[in-house]
């Protein structure tokens, strides 16, 4: 990232990975916090009563997570405007799940990114999807040359 709040930013870039411990309270923090209190969030009796070993992260505990990783990576001038996921492999009390993500599109004019998320367990793939970030500021690509703003310049692209 530059200074001045301009944004660098370059298809096929990948952002630092994020290691999130899954706790048992991260779980059931995370189910209450978002009103689900389906008891295979919360109760390991009621959860291999279902079938499940243990409880089990909900899908909105993992979208906040990928908002956060998101948002974390990319810096204060990142907003979500669309998250889309899918769950795979369960989150369960004990493992560690490793957030990674790649710039998989820039649209500089329109100062927006999306990034392709992939959330990893010690069983498989916990969660994938994209996410879509606006920027504050301004959004650069490298190489990309800059609009004109001389008086040649369509009317809306002079600063």
């Amino acid at each position: 990232m530059s200074s001045g709040g301009v944004r660098e930013l370059r298809a096929g870039e990948e952002l630092a990975p994020l290691e999130i411990a899954v706790t048992r309270t991260l779980i059931v923090a995370g189910a209450v916090a978002s009103r689900d209190y389906q008891d295979v969030h919360h109760d390991a009796e009621a959860a291999r009563e279902k079938g499940s070993p243990d409880i089990f992260m909900n899908i909105l505990t993992t979208n906040g997570l990928v908002g956060r990783y998101v948002t974390e990576r990319l810096g204060p001038g990142a907003r979500l405007r669309a998250v889309r996921i899918r769950l795979g492999a369960p989150n369960y009390p004990g493992d560690t799940m490793v957030l990674r993500g790649t710039v998989s599109e820039v649209d500089g004019p329109a100062g927006t990114a999306e990034i392709r998320v992939v959330g990893v367990n010690g069983i498989g793939h916990h969660v994938t999807g994209t996410v879509k970030v606006a920027f504050t500021g301004t959004l650069r690509t490298p190489g990309v040359p800059e609009p004109s703003s001389g008086p040649d310049a369509p009317e809306e692209e002079r600063a």
